[in-house]
């Protein structure tokens, strides 16, 4: 009957591909024969989901089970979702069109804050309850993950659990005990007592929470055996992990439309607002035989054309050059493109210019975050103004005509003089094009400068600090353009109000699950997408539940706080990040990993190693 219904809406929708499935290398299974099923949910559209690596590691590695049937979800576009409740169909998954309420698992992966809402929708229209003490019985078990989840709290009531670090081995225990508690006949709360023993299994139901009169955290109190202290998990050896041979290929264009891969996890240089610097934390490199031999078996399997070498800062990798000789062996016979993002502007060198341009070129961006060189020593960017424009003259000289240039507005200790230090550095990059006498001739350079809106995250050394004002942010981004010194520099901001929002969430408590359900009731949905975000209503939902939302954005924390996310504990110590913090207030710079070990404490979860 469902089949009938899509059948119907279908040719009444915007990119119908985005929900037949059927796609190359997609896995179908037949339910009967195995035991768990598994919605892999990915919270906003189709093209943003299939674009992620995370989603297409985990959906092979359980579908690499026997007894489980992973398929994926994407939230439904505003019109598919008109017409499917205006029909009557569920959330169905892709591969098998079945009803995800029917599933034993609904796992989401949360990559950004703004996407709650999203989370909220798709449950819904799954037809299932939105908070997780109104969903009785074992199954679904409703589990949440990616970066968002090293504080889950503003979501905890609408989750079973969350699995807190990287999930290849994590989530197969999961669902190792969910097998054996689904045999016994079991209840949903006698699951999750035994899931909670499980090392970076995080259940919010097992936890507490008292406020004191201020309206900080008082404490988090465990019980039923929960552990104090929820640890990450992460992957010790990245060479024998399990990596998929073939990546399914959509119908239609996604935004990352080629072979991603992984060449390390975890970064050297501890910029002092990069969550993901730390989160990701210990370094392990993949060793550059493994990368090139599944390079190869992605593209013959997918037929893209194009490998992307995906890290927090790829020419970190202590084997670039090998690794590239490698893949180059092959792919410029085959016309494969290799491509380089996150590159350091200090560790450019012409040897690999000369290897990326062996195929054909690709735009190069760089990120200096700010544009003075006090202001990178306050965030510990170590980079210096020399280093960029040597950078730049060396690709220019290699043919290169097109930069964009990253810097953040509303780090803390900003002035005036720093924000006009951004123009005048992008001056100086355009200035570096004219002024090479190797530059590509009779062509004129472009320099796009990006300048986002810095927010505070758990588990960094700014974690502390007062995100700047919606005024102040303003002030700052008008100030940039009356200052920019060149028409050949072209500016583009981050929605202010949306920077706001991800600051309120990324360092909230459980009082804020309130918020969002009232936000998502009052339409709020796709919150990341600019022309769908209903900041009138959001403001609604805070004044309607008596939620200042100030008080998580633009409050400084005192060291002594108690964090909404301090039970959890990714691998970096809180000592090492106070240390950071007041380093930063002194424009004082840490050397980073292969210098000097800084003692962040993350190795604790190798062994006491980390591949530097």
């Amino acid at each position: 009957m469902q089949d009938f219904k899509l059948d119907k809406i279908l040719p009444l929708v915007q990119k119908p591909a985005r929900y037949v499935g059927g796609e190359l290398n997609s896995v179908t299974k037949d339910k009967d024969k195995v035991d768990i099923r598994y919605a892999f949910c990915f919270p906003d559209s189709y093209e943003i989901g299939m674009s992620h690596l995370g989603i297409k590691i985990l959906y092979s590695v359980a579908n690499a089970r026997e007894d489980t049937w992973c398929e994926r979800v994407f939230a439904p576009w505003p019109d598919m979702e008109e017409k499917m409740r205006e029909n009557n169909i569920p959330l169905f998954a892709l591969e098998s069109g079945d009803a995800i309420k029917d599933f034993d698992f609904i796992g989401f992966t949360l990559q950004y804050e703004l996407c709650y809402t999203n989370v909220l929708n798709m449950l819904d229209l799954a037809g299932l309850p939105v908070k997780a003490k109104d969903r009785k019985g074992l199954a679904p078990i409703v589990m949440g993950g990616g970066p968002c989840a090293c504080n889950p709290e503003p979501i905890a009531e609408f989750f079973d659990l969350f699995s807190l670090g990287e999930g290849e081995e994590l989530n197969s225990e999961i669902m190792d005990l969910y097998k054996e508690h689904k045999k016994r006949g079991s209840t949903k709360e006698e699951f999750l007592v035994d899931a909670a023993k499980i090392e970076g299994v995080y259940v919010p139901s097992l936890y507490d929470i008292s406020y004191n009169e201020d309206g900080t955290v008082k404490a988090v109190t465990p019980k039923n055996g929960a552990p104090e202290k929820v640890t990450k998990r992460i992957i010790k050896d990245l060479d024998s992990v399990f990596y998929p041979e073939d990546f399914v290929v959509p119908f239609i264009d996604v935004v990352h439309d080629r072979v991603t891969h992984e060449i390390f996890r975890g970064c050297i240089r501890g910029c002092r607002f990069c969550q993901a610097g730390f989160l990701y934390r210990p370094i392990r490199e993949k060793s550059p035989e493994v990368i090139n031999e599944q390079c190869k078996k992605l593209c013959e399997t997918t037929g893209y054309d194009e490998i992307s070498l995906c890290s927090l800062s790829s020419s970190d990798y202590t084997k670039m050059e090998e690794l590239l000789n490698l893949l180059l062996d092959w792919t410029g016979e085959k016309k494969i493109n290799v491509a380089l993002p996150s590159l350091r502007v200090d560790n450019f060198s012409e040897e690999l210019m000369k290897k990326l341009t062996g195929v054909r070129k690709s735009g190069l961006t760089f990120a200096p975050e700010a544009g003075t060189q006090r202001m990178r020593d306050v965030i510990n960017k170590n980079v210096t103004e020399e280093e960029m424009l040597e950078t730049a003259r060396i690709a220019f000289s290699g043919g290169y005509c097109a930069v964009k240039l990253y810097f953040m507005l509303g780090l803390p200790t900003e002035t005036d003089e720093d924000v006009e230090g951004i123009g005048k550095l992008a001056k100086k990059v355009v200035d570096e094009f004219y002024n090479n006498p190797d530059r590509p001739q009779g062509k004129g350079v472009t320099v796009g400068v990006s300048a986002s809106s810095f927010v505070p995250k758990p588990f960094t050394p700014f974690q502390w600090e007062p995100q700047a004002t919606q005024d102040e942010l303003k002030a700052k981004q008008e100030h940039l353009k009356d200052t920019l010194p060149s028409k050949k520099i072209n500016v583009s901001f981050h929605h202010i109000p949306t920077s706001f929002l991800e600051g309120v969430f990324a360092r909230g408590d459980r009082r804020l699950s309130e918020v969002i359900e009232l936000a998502w009731r009052k339409g709020c949905k796709f919150d990341g997408w600019g022309d769908m975000f209903l900041y009138e209503k959001w403001l609604e939902a805070f004044e309607e539940t008596n939620v200042a939302p100030e008080f998580y954005a633009n409050r400084k924390r005192e060291y002594e706080e108690i964090l909404p996310w301090d039970h959890l504990d990714y691998g970096v110590s809180k000592k090492f990040l106070i240390n950071e913090n007041k380093k930063a207030h002194n424009a004082e710079t840490t050397a980073h990993c292969r210098q000097k070990c800084a003692g962040c404490g993350a190795n604790k979860l190798n062994g006491g190693h980390c591949d530097v």
